[in-house]
């Protein structure tokens, strides 16, 4: 059995694909975490209870995120796949 085969190599690519993963998904998450904070914040604050104020600032920050951060995570998602992809023929010899 080849060395690459082995169990390790496989537990290295799940953490990298899960590093891949949570670098891919914060730029994304983190802003429409803290703006929702921040709504509930004053619609608790101002007894406000309408689900499209919170809904709509949030859906334009993600639009934003993935308007300035979309292209750098498209290229770290495929930075990643075309390494998975190169990786193939030491798992087949």
């Amino acid at each position: 059995m080849d060395s690459a085969a082995q169990p390790d190599y496989f537990i290295g690519v799940a953490q990298q694909a899960l590093w891949v993963l949570a670098l891919a998904t914060a730029p994304i998450l983190i802003p429409a975490l803290v703006a929702g904070l921040i709504l509930g914040m004053v619609q608790a604050a101002t007894s406000i209870n309408e689900q499209t104020l919170s809904f709509v600032p949030k859906l334009i920050v993600v639009g934003v995120c993935l308007a300035l951060f979309g292209g750098a995570m498209l290229y770290l998602i495929a930075d990643f796949t075309r390494d998975m992809f190169a990786r193939i023929p030491d798992l087949i010899r």
